[in-house]
């Protein structure tokens, strides 16, 4: 499977907590499993879920996604630093 090209400085904030809590329940999952299939540390995974956290990198909320079997837009859309030229939707700022 082919990842995404994502602009630079795009962040993926997390839709809704309890969407991500009830899916990692639903598989039978703990932070942990969900940290070790994603490759980051459990507790990034706990304060995603836990509302600590609203935001991860692209490639880390794409394999959260496929970890959990649901499409990315179900857990996380895109967003844009500030710093980055880019709007949320992705069209370049004029100058």
């Amino acid at each position: 499977m082919t990842r995404r090209r994502w602009p630079k400085g795009t962040w993926m904030k997390l839709i809704s907590e309890a969407t991500l809590k009830a899916l990692i329940q639903q598989r039978g999952l703990s932070y942990r499993d969900v940290g070790d299939m994603c490759g980051c540390h459990r507790s990034m995974i706990a304060q995603l879920a836990n509302g600590a956290r609203t935001s991860c990198k692209p490639v880390l909320a794409e394999n959260i996604a496929r970890c959990l079997m649901v499409p990315l837009e179900i857990l996380f859309e895109p967003r844009a630093s500030a710093v980055s030229g880019y709007r949320v939707s992705g069209e370049r700022m004029a100058s």
